[in-house]
């Protein structure tokens, strides 16, 4: 029973990080009509979010495995909590957009440390595949959660209580993690100090790619601003190959399963997360929905992805082994995001959306867990909060990656077409079709790197080696 209170409190604290990554997204109408952003200036709720949260996610996993991942833990929920009611305060666009900066700090600390503390609570290897499965639909569905969440608070409140909510959750949070969570030790053996030039320059060379994801401008500044990032990536590697205590020891890549697994993370990542952001694009613009309706058509993904994450894919990883289950459930992502790619423009939910839910529901059920258990098989104790955050990190890179090239090309597309003197709806329905199957394409990468990657299946009983 510990245990369980433990994970509870474990994925609670996840759900509320990823759910203000979408839970924004329905609100933002009514967030630009109250305080008056831009519609340049819109995208910087979401962005201010995601840059710190992305960035900061292997500092933070790191300084818990070597301080301590419960206060990390704790830490981080305490000032995400406190951001919350700041944006919920927030009466103008620079207060809701420092205040998102904050709770990107927060949430980075927050999640980065939980696979390492349930890799290390749960060692045996079934008990292990059934908590990181609970973990994996949180994280995953999650997204979906949000978008109904929002809708609903949007609809029958103000867009204040998306952010207000979090107060009293978090709280409770706060206080149970002190209660339940399992004390760790302050420093692993044969560790001291952090590394911080290693942690300054990965830190900035995150920072500096997911804001020139996030933020495109012309030509000659993405090329100057992409430079910077490699320059800080190649300096960060170098630091890393000759430091006594480096941040992010460079063997753990010589992992095929850690590293298979968080590039094809990256990707599919990429796929789902830009197809929740589209989606909700073409149900508002194309079909007409209004913010609860929105949240209401994806609930099919949660509760098929709930399902399969917390009854069935531990047995079906016991049986059949993470990378089976991976490969089919990433060929299920990207079948239901080609069948998304022939939405027309007068498209009816159950024959046109529902079937494509059903698939990423099934698909992420299978996908999400296995992969989690592939990237943290061979994570040893010292390294488990390492391997969390490289992991997080790989999926809010991902996010990062996918909203911004797939609403790029969207937008791209349907200027394209309205340039050519397509009508508007027909052209915006052009520009989410091109997106979807991008995100298709994306998914079938992950599925590759897998098929590629990991020739030799991984053994689920190898899958914990702490």
């Amino acid at each position: 029973m510990p245990k369980k209170l433990a994970l509870t409190v474990l994925c609670t604290g996840m759900l509320m990080i990823i759910l203000d990554v979408t839970i924004v997204n329905v609100a933002l109408p009514a967030i630009q009509h109250d305080l008056g952003f831009s519609q340049s200036g819109l995208a910087w709720v979401i962005n201010a979010y995601l840059i710190p949260f992305g960035s900061l996610l292997l500092l933070a996993g790191r300084i818990g495995d070597l301080v301590s991942r419960r206060g990390v833990f704790i830490g981080g929920l305490i000032l995400f909590t406190v951001a919350s009611a700041a944006c919920g305060l927030a009466d103008n666009p620079t207060m809701l957009i420092a205040a998102r900066f904050v709770q990107g700090i927060g949430g980075a600390a927050t999640s980065a440390v939980i696979l390492g503390m349930i890799v290390t609570m749960f060692p045996g290897p079934r008990e292990q595949a059934r908590a990181i499965g609970v973990y994996s639909f949180v994280a995953s569905a999650g997204g979906a959660v949000g978008l109904l969440l929002g809708g609903i608070l949007t609809e029958a409140v103000n867009w204040h209580w998306i952010f207000f909510v979090n107060v009293p959750v978090g709280s409770v949070t706060v206080a149970a993690a002190r209660r339940f969570l399992p004390y760790d030790r302050s420093v692993p053996s044969g560790r001291r100090g952090v590394d911080l030039a290693g942690a300054a320059l990965i830190t900035g060379a995150l920072m500096t790619t997911v804001y020139t994801i996030v933020s495109p401008g012309g030509p000659t500044r993405t090329v100057s601003l992409a430079a910077v990032a490699a320059a800080l990536m190649i300096g960060f590697v170098i630091r890393e190959a000759t430091a006594a205590s480096p941040l992010i020891p460079l063997r753990v890549f010589r992992s095929r399963s850690l590293t298979g697994a968080n590039l094809a993370q990256l990707l599919s990542a990429a796929g789902m997360f830009g197809t929740f952001f589209v989606g909700v694009l073409y149900a508002q613009h194309v079909l007409g929905y209004d913010a609860l309706r929105i949240g209401l058509s994806f609930l099919p993904v949660t509760v098929v992805m709930g399902g399969l994450s917390l009854r069935y894919t531990d047995r079906l990883i016991a049986r059949f082994g993470a990378r089976r289950l991976v490969i089919t459930g990433l060929a299920l992502i990207a079948a239901g995001l080609t069948f998304f790619a022939r939405v027309p423009v007068d498209g009816r939910y159950l024959t046109d959306v529902l079937p494509a839910m059903l698939l990423l529901g099934l698909g992420g059920g299978m996908a999400f867990p296995a992969l989690a258990a592939l990237a943290m098989g061979e994570a040893t104790p010292d390294d488990a909060g390492l391997a969390s955050g490289v992991f997080n990190t790989t999926a809010q890179v991902g996010s990062a990656l996918g909203l911004a090239v797939l609403a790029t090309l969207s937008s791209g597309r349907y200027a394209s077409l309205r340039a050519g003197g397509v009508p508007d709806v027909l052209a915006q329905t052009g520009g989410y079709r091109l997106a979807f199957l991008t995100a298709a394409a994306l998914a079938l990468a992950g599925l590759a790197v897998i098929v590629t990657a990991l020739r030799t299946p991984v053994d689920s009983r190898e899958l914990v080696t702490v």
